[in-house]
Parts: structure tokens; sequence; C-alpha cells
């Protein structure tokens, strides 16, 4: 369920605290200090995908103070990162084995803020005997998708046992990983006016790693654009009249990006009116939600929304719609 934050304009306030957390009025997850700002909240966004036999590779979204982050394994913290990193790898784990992991931020005066979800993975069977390596992935392509993101895209390799993921690199770090049955991935949070160099490898459950793939080398645009690559598509805006008012019916279809989106904005009549974020697993293939727009029919609303990114950034705008109080669906 979605956790909602009322319009500021709105005559009204929601007051609900549980499933449906109101951020304006309830505040973030984390716990309120004293002089008023709160550790640092849940990650959102948290997923984990085998990564080998004995390894698991976990990602969140970007978590606002966030100094560090602390990667938990059922109740056992395994692995510690800077905040600036939002994945990880987590090795020296068990074939065919289930495992439950979690996510903690804590922020620069070392408060520990509260546990994301529980996410689980389950590692594949180990291959007796395999040291053969996946071939290498082939026709590795790209394009910028505006200033602060680009798409990649290559050719599946093969390997006697199966591939089970693929690690992409920028310039020697690994920066992202996807399975593998997956040959295609969007990386944001990427600086206008820069080049970059990427390269795509493929691992199987024995964790045997091909040789990289040709260099894809881009360059963002100099200039920061209108994010439409990352923008909601499909964008939709109704109304309808309940209990003696009117509620503007919202629906989209969230950006194509690797990992979760968690969190919207939307903007009425140019200014923002209102947060969504999803505590728990947060819609791929449409997005709905509705809000109190007043008593008053024939008033007409310019609506738009636009998505935080797993990387912590905002993502483009989706198109504005205006939509009129009583002028039914």
């Amino acid at each position: 369920m979605p956790r909602r934050s009322a319009p500021s304009s709105l005559p009204r306030r929601l007051t609900l605290c549980g499933a449906l957390l109101l951020l304006a009025s309830c505040g973030w997850a984390g716990a309120e200090e004293p002089d008023g700002v709160g550790v640092p909240g849940a990650p959102t966004g948290v997923t984990a995908a085998a990564g080998s036999a004995t390894s698991v590779h976990v990602m969140w979204n970007a978590t606002a103070r966030a100094d560090r982050y602390e990667v938990y394994r059922g109740t056992t913290k395994v692995r510690e990162v800077p905040g600036s990193q939002h994945m990880v790898d987590v090795t020296r784990l068990r074939p065919s084995t289930r495992y439950v992991f979690s996510v903690r931020a804590r922020d620069v005066d070392g408060r520990l803020g509260p546990p994301s979800r529980r996410v689980p993975a389950k590692t594949p069977a180990a291959a007796a005997d395999d040291r053969s390596a996946p071939t290498r992935p082939a026709a590795h392509r790209g394009r910028a998708a505006g200033s602060r993101a680009v798409q990649l895209s290559w050719s599946a390799s093969t390997d006697d046992r199966g591939v089970v993921s693929y690690d992409i690199h920028q310039g020697g770090t690994k920066i992202h990983s996807v399975g593998g049955g997956q040959t295609a991935a969007v990386l944001t949070g990427l600086r206008p006016g820069t080049d970059y160099a990427f390269t795509v490898r493929a691992r199987d459950a024995a964790g045997n790693v091909s040789s990289a793939s040709p260099a894809v080398r881009l360059t963002t645009p100099g200039r920061d654009d209108d994010g439409r690559a990352t923008a909601p598509t499909g964008f939709r805006a109704t109304s309808h009249r309940e209990d003696g008012a009117y509620q503007l019916d919202l629906s989209w279809v969230p950006p194509r990006v690797d990992g979760e989106v968690t969190e919207y904005q939307i903007h009425l009549d140019g200014r923002p009116a209102t947060s969504l974020v999803y505590g728990g697993s947060a819609p791929r293939e449409r997005a709905t939600y509705s809000f109190y727009a007043g008593r008053r029919a024939g008033v007409t609303h310019r609506v738009r929304v636009r998505a935080m990114l797993p990387d912590g950034t905002w993502g483009g705008f989706s198109a504005e719609r205006a939509v009129t109080t009583g002028a039914g669906r």
C-alpha cells in the first residue's frame, strides 16, 4: 500500500498513520530527535537476486540523510558501504539456499534508521567441476537517455550450465547487476556533459565470469534536459464525486529504470501538491492514485507527476493534463 502526504492546499487533512502514512503530517518513518531532524528513513526499493551459487546482489534506493548503509542477512550484519553506494554483492553463501536480506541507513552522527522490508533470494545449485566461463556478451549497444541516464543492451551470452547474471562495469568498477534472463539495463544518476565507458560480463552459477564485452562509449548531453526518458508515461487524469466532494483520479505507467520506483511527487496547478511513497512493493505496470480536490464543480486543474529514481534524483515530469471537477470520466 502507498503512504501519502495530503496536499497543502486542502481544507482538510487525512490523518491515517498506519499502512497509509501522511508524510507531511506524520513525518518519515525514522524516529524524531529533539532537534527536529529525524534519523534516516527505512531504505526503499530493496531487491535481492542471486549472482551465482554463492553470492546475492542486493540493491536499494538512495535514502535521505544516509552517510552509510548496513546490509543484513537475517539478523546478521554482513556488509557496510558508504552512502554514495546503493548496491553490494553478499558472498560466501551456500548453494540452493534461501536467504532474507534487509538494509538500514546510518547518518553522519552514527544514528541508525529503521530496517527496510525484508526481501528473499535463493541461490541456485552449484555446478560440480564447472570451470567454463560464459561466452562474451556481444553486440553491446547504448544511447544517452537524457543528460543523466543511459540505456544499454547486449546479446545474450551462452553457458553450458546457464547464465545467472550480468555485471555492468563503468571503467574498471562494477556498478550494476541484472539477472541472467535480462539483456538490457537503464543506468541513472549520471552527470551531464560527461564521457562514460560501459562493459558487460556474464556470470554463471559457479561464479565463472566471461571476458568483458566491447566497451560502449557514450557522452551525456551537456545541459540538463527535461528528463523525458525517465518520466512516467501514459498519464491520465479524471475526477469523480464522493461524499459531497470531488476527487482527482490519476494513473500512469512508471518510468522504465532498473530498480524499484517507490516515490512520486504530484504537481497541481504548477505547484507541488502531494507525495506518494510506497511502503511495500510498488506497481510496475500502472500506478493509480486519488486525492481530494474540493467541493466545487466546474473547477479546472492542471496536474502532472514525476518519480524519485532509485539513485535519489528526480526523473522528468509526465505530460500535463487538465481535468475539470464534475466533468465525469
